[in-house]
């Protein structure tokens, strides 16, 4: 495909995931026809509801479905790739099989179908040699990108936040619930994120494709302000309805907390919300900020305001 073009039909992966659930309703906004790579058809039918199912072809799989996957992108012009994890989980579910080895057949299926234009969900840390599993294989991914012929775009956010996102459901649950009976945080909270709303990661993934000058570029992305882990918990106890003010936020030492991810967070004694990795920890202990005003400029938005946003939906958190 021609790098001026702009594609119409997408191959969306991640879809009923946190950012997938706003990519797919992006796209069909901006006129896109969409195939949508799910692994539930029941899951895809409550996210949606039928108005949206009845709008898009729904294609059930993994990204290691290779007849599948080579069937779904065989007339498609473009593909977003949002599938992604925060935890290990098994044998078959770990960050270099899901990330690298994923996004890796994802492009040989797309290689052999010259489907080209190519969006892709990477992190803010991303790196080589970087600490933890989770940025490492995130960096795999990218570089194997630009070994292939390709013409891809990358976004690496900062820490995700929205109303039916993982983190703000946490954030609720330490600011507001009695166990645990402070706000932890790991080692002196001292370091940054640079929250970014889902809507607007939504926007810049689907604008990219909008914009071939784009192309061979990769885009950190994070909101307008940044914010320690400390600062942060302060606005979510302020904020967000229902919270403890008189919970004390206390820092949990580093060695302490990779000792427990290893050991009592790998079992069912810890509920699913609470549990936390090594790789967690370590991504931590290192600021994840950038210049926000690189992608505005790139992609003619203006990022949203953290704390303006909470405020306007902090009562949806779920």
């Amino acid at each position: 495909m021609p790098g001026t073009a702009r594609p119409k039909r997408v191959f969306l992966t991640g879809t009923t995931g946190f950012v997938g659930r706003y990519v797919l309703r992006e796209l069909l906004d901006r006129g896109h026809e969409v195939v949508c790579l799910i692994r539930s058809d029941e899951k895809f039918r409550q996210l949606f509801g039928q108005d949206i199912c009845g709008r898009v072809t729904s294609v059930r799989g993994t990204l290691f479905d290779d007849s599948v996957i080579q069937q779904a992108v065989a007339d498609v012009d473009a593909i977003i790739h949002l599938v992604g994890i925060i935890r290990e989980v098994g044998r078959w579910q770990t960050f270099d099989r899901i990330h690298r080895q994923g996004t890796k057949a994802l492009i040989r299926a797309a290689v052999g179908a010259d489907v080209r234009r190519f969006v892709h969900m990477s992190a803010l840390g991303a790196r080589s040699g970087a600490v933890s599993k989770y940025h490492r294989s995130k960096w795999a991914a990218e570089r194997y990108l630009h070994i292939r012929e390709i013409e891809e775009t990358i976004l690496r956010p900062s820490v995700i936040h929205g109303p039916d996102g993982e983190f703000m459901q946490l954030l609720k649950t330490l600011a507001c619930g009695l166990v645990p009976p402070v706000m932890p945080y790991f080692g002196s909270g001292k370091h940054r994120v640079q929250p970014v709303s889902v809507r607007d990661v939504a926007r810049c993934f689907v604008e990219a494709l909008h914009r071939p000058e784009t192309i061979g570029k990769a885009y950190e992305l994070g909101g307008p302000r940044s914010y320690t882990w400390r600062e942060l918990y302060a606005v979510g106890k302020r904020l967000i309805p229902g919270a403890r003010r008189w919970k004390p936020c206390v820092g949990q030492p580093v060695w302490l907390a990779e000792l427990l991810a290893a050991t009592v967070m790998r079992t069912p004694l810890v509920a699913e919300r609470f549990k936390f990795n090594r790789s967690q920890v370590q991504m931590s202990q290192e600021d994840s900020v950038c210049d926000h005003t690189v992608v505005e400029s790139a992609f003619g938005i203006r990022l949203r305001d953290f704390e303006a946003e909470l405020a306007e939906y902090a009562a949806q958190i779920a």
